[in-house]
């Protein structure tokens, strides 16, 4: 598969790849920021920047900072599928999220594990309400309003590890509904929790994830539903300092799944790491899209998504951003995805963006591949007595077992190395 990456490899700064160095000034920014005088030397036009990816100039989108937040419904405009955001979503498959009443009856919810971790239902005036997240989006702002309870989970300060939480989801109604979720891991806390999706549903969902102080929280979300599920989930989360968060994404059933995960940084010291699997098959439509928010100084953040795709019109979508603001010196991020087609008739878009306002970070890039299978690895293969249907399918495990493997859940890793190996039966691979 060939791989696009931005990269400056010059001895003094390294953006395009994780960097283990002193912080550097990097040439073309300041202080301040990338110089984007229309002054400056170059063939850069004034109110035009060149796509870092060629020579055509384009018209320059606000900051991804910028964009608009709000808990109204009302500020967001109705969706007409030209947006940015909603460019590769089929609008009309989204049953009515986006432009009608969220009235039905959401997932029942079960909270299994640990038995020191705290449940709450609450209503929406809680204090921890909208602690993490701002809705970003028309759908999340549709789920906000229209939601009257929401489930917190808790676990307390100090928690040791092996605390493993199960979050079961388990829809039962098609009609167009909403869900607000919390998880709190409070100061010095260590757990992993699982959000596991399943059954038959169209939901609007907000997760609220708030992790304090020195706390180190997994969440896995598992998206397992019937094949005619709906789900548009914005998973939030904020992070304290010289805390540790891992966020990991299995997306596997459904209709269409839309997922808009975001980790922001809200002091010095924290770590994020941010993980995606999913696996398409005929007519199924999985995007995801996310965000890394360096707003303080001193953080780091890795993020690595990869996708198999088999059948006419599966169709997967991955946007990452990372934004470092002016704030955020000593930065050290990189972000990957990568796409496997196995079946003709697939589409992947794959749009990685990286956006810097400092230039004195330790190394910022970020790296995109799609394609179908290596055929040296399955000549490699082939050529010590495997026949090609199983080569092929050691290729595939082996490309999505990196995931699978950062769960750290034996059980639920089993389950989902099983899920997989249906996913490729079913697709006669």
């Amino acid at each position: 598969m060939a791989e696009t990456t931005q990269i400056d490899t010059s001895e003094k700064a390294r953006i395009g790849a994780p960097a283990d160095q002193e912080k550097v000034a990097i040439d073309g920014f300041t202080e301040e920021g990338e110089n984007l005088s229309p002054f400056n030397a170059g063939s850069e036009q004034h109110g035009l920047k060149k796509h870092s990816h060629g020579d055509a100039p384009v018209i320059p989108e606000a900051s991804r900072g910028e964009r608009l937040k709000s808990y109204k419904l009302a500020d967001f405009a109705p969706l007409t599928g030209r947006e940015e955001d909603w460019r590769f979503t089929p609008l009309k498959r989204l049953r009515g999220l986006h432009d009608q009443p969220l009235t039905g009856t959401g997932p029942e919810v079960r909270v299994s594990g640990a038995s020191n971790i705290r449940v709450e239902t609450v209503d929406r005036t809680d204090a921890r309400v909208g602690t993490a997240s701002i809705p970003e989006d028309r759908v999340a702002a549709a789920a906000w309003e229209a939601f009257t309870e929401a489930t917190v989970v808790t676990i307390p300060a100090e928690t040791e590890a092996d605390c493993e939480v199960t979050i079961a989801i388990t829809g039962t109604d098609e009609t167009p509904a909403a869900q607000h979720l919390i998880i709190h891991a409070e100061k010095f806390s260590k757990a992993v929790v699982v959000l596991d999706h399943q059954g038959k549903t169209t939901l609007a969902q907000n997760v609220e994830m708030i992790i304090d102080d020195g706390a180190q929280l997994t969440v896995v979300s598992v998206q397992e539903w019937d094949d005619d599920a709906v789900h548009a989930s914005s998973q939030q989360a904020r992070i304290g300092r010289d805390a540790r968060f891992k966020h990991v994404v299995v997306s596997l059933g459904g209709d269409l799944v839309r997922l808009t995960p975001s980790s922001r940084f809200t002091a010095p010291g924290s770590e994020v790491e941010m993980y995606g699997l999913y696996f398409a098959d005929a007519g199924q439509h999985l995007e995801q899209r996310l965000l890394v928010d360096h707003a303080v100084p001193n953080c780091k953040s890795r993020v690595t998504y990869k996708g198999a795709l088999q059948g006419q019109d599966a169709h997967t979508v991955w946007v990452g951003d990372v934004l470092i603001r002016k704030e955020a010196e000593g930065t050290d991020t990189y972000e990957t995805n990568r796409n496997l087609l196995l079946t003709d008739g697939t589409r992947s878009d794959s749009v990685p963006n990286l956006e810097i306002e400092t230039g004195l970070i330790e190394g910022a890039g970020h790296a995109s591949a799609t394609g179908r299978f290596d055929d040296e690895h399955l000549f490699y293969l082939m050529a010590r007595g495997i026949d090609e249907k199983t080569a092929r399918r050691l290729v595939v495990r082996g490309f999505l077992n990196e995931v699978i493997q950062q769960i750290k859940v034996p059980v639920l890793e089993e389950r989902l190395t099983e899920a997989v190996e249906r996913e490729l039966a079913a697709g006669n691979l």
